[in-house]
Order: structure tokens, then sequence, then C-alpha cells
């Protein structure tokens, strides 16, 4: 009997790198029946030296659009769930799952290149150190 999991966290992206209906279509596929989907957007730290260069509004506007579009997912997505943190992605995915007792995360990653090698990419790190099963979707 094939895996099916109850509470899937689904990190999106809003870069031309990653497709976020992929990981969707995934969910579906890996999903119980009354499975719980939470859409998980990380919004990392910007640098002291770079943020007072950044008017406030900018940044109040570019939160209100991700927080926007991240609730459209949510409701285009029958039994998912919005979710705005902030933190470093990698960490931030790990640290939500463990304290929110997700049972897998479907994660999109792009093609490494030789920075991931040295730094690893985010869903290298979700890999390494989650406790529960990942889904790598490219």
């Amino acid at each position: 009997m094939a895996t099916v999991y109850q509470n899937i966290l689904i990190p999106v992206l809003f870069d031309e790198e990653h497709h976020n209906q992929a990981s969707f279509d995934v969910a579906k596929k890996l999903a119980g029946k009354d499975a719980k989907f939470t859409l998980l957007h990380v919004m990392e730290p910007i640098p002291g030296f770079a943020l007072a260069e950044i008017p406030e509004d900018v940044m109040k506007k570019t939160r209100n659009r991700i927080e926007t579009s991240v609730s459209e997912m949510a409701q285009d997505f029958a039994g998912s769930e919005a979710k705005i943190i902030s933190g470093q992605a990698g960490r931030a995915i790990v640290d939500y799952a463990s304290t929110n007792e997700i049972d897998c995360i479907i994660v999109a990653s792009h093609r490494p290149g030789i920075g991931d090698f040295f730094l690893g990419s985010t869903a290298a790190r979700v890999v390494r150190h989650a406790t529960c099963s990942v889904h790598v979707i490219r």
C-alpha cells in the first residue's frame, strides 16, 4: 500500500525557476483523505545595510503583495491554508514542520549550480534536516 500523508507543507516561491503548480499536483497525489495542506512562504531577512536604503512603504507593499498571492493560492487549492514566516528559508521550513506536526514537505528545487555545492540550496538543507518525509520537485 502506498504511503499517504495527512499534514503536508508546501513552501511556495515567486521566481521563474520554481513551479508551485508541480508541487501542488504532487501534494494531491500523496495526500490521504481529509489531508491538510499548508502553503508556506518564508521571507528572508534583508541585511541592515540594504534595509536602510529601502523605503518602509516598499517593504510594506512587498509583504502585502506576497500575503495576497499566497492567500489566493490557498483559496484555489482546496484544503490549504496560507502562512507567511520570516527567517532563513531552509531552517525556517524545517522548524515550521517540526513544530506543526507536518508529515511531508514537498519542496521545489532548481538545478544546482556550483554555488549550491559550497553553500547548499534550500531544498538540500530541508532534505538533510527535516524529521519527516521530503519530496523534492524539479
